[in-house]
């Protein structure tokens, strides 16, 4: 059996076998969030699709108004006057095919990784590297790209990408435990309309499962699912 901390036993006692209205999930989230640091809060979303099929799968990005508290290192894969582009619009790390080569190595110091078309031929091969870390560059995720300026100003600004797991669940951080209830609700409604508008074609029946919010060293806080469903 695991076992918890002192702290986290406290902690739990706090939590009430419950579904919280959202907000009142969030300042108990803030409240029980009492780590030496400040926590990441996040969200976690079980859904009704089965993403072994195609037409079940999710993955998209989002914006959120109040950022998430992360400050993003951006990396670019690109070439010739793009280099200098990438650099002067706020990219932390760029390169062609020296920089392909360090990431095949392991050197991977970066959160978010976004490539011109022309390049993605030989980005192919780093799939092993970026694959299960989920960095490699897709289009839908807008990483790849020929607008760099657009693409890396958002992903600084917080642009965040999330995708299901096989188990058809979502895991998305939507701020800091330092955030105050209004900004972290705000983060939380641009994120339940996203999902809801990015719902797969193939989902039926009831698309909201589950919902739950923690921190970084929290338990978990349910929510109401149709409280969920109506916040705006």
């Amino acid at each position: 059996m695991r076992k918890h901390s002192r702290r986290y036993r406290q902690v739990l006692e706090q939590v009430k076998k419950q579904n919280y209205y959202p907000i009142m999930a969030i300042e108990l989230l803030k409240k029980i969030s009492t780590a030496n640091f400040v926590e990441t809060a996040e969200i976690h979303i079980s859904l009704g699709i089965d993403p072994k099929y195609a037409d079940q799968q999710l993955r998209a990005t989002v914006i959120l108004p109040k950022g998430t508290g992360k400050r993003n290192i951006v990396a670019v894969i690109t070439r010739g006057q793009k280099l200098s582009e990438a650099l002067s619009v706020g990219a932390d790390i760029v390169g062609s095919d020296d920089l392909i080569d360090k990431i095949s190595q392991g050197s991977i110091n970066f959160d978010k990784l976004i490539a011109t078309p022309d390049m993605m031929p030989l980005i192919a091969k780093l799939g092993r590297q970026l694959g299960p870390k989920g960095l490699m560059p897709s289009p839908k995720a807008g990483t790849v790209t020929n607008d760099l300026k657009k693409s890396i100003t958002d992903f600084k600004a917080g642009k965040l990408e999330y995708r299901v797991d096989r188990t058809g669940i979502i895991h998305i951080p939507f701020g800091k435990t330092d955030f105050s209830v209004n900004d972290l609700m705000l983060n939380l409604i641009t994120l339940k309309e996203s999902i809801e508008k990015n719902r797969p074609s193939g989902a039926k029946g009831k698309y909201l499962q589950s919902v739950y919010i923690s921190s970084t060293m929290s338990p978990s806080v349910a929510i109401d699912v149709n409280a969920f469903r109506a916040i705006s």
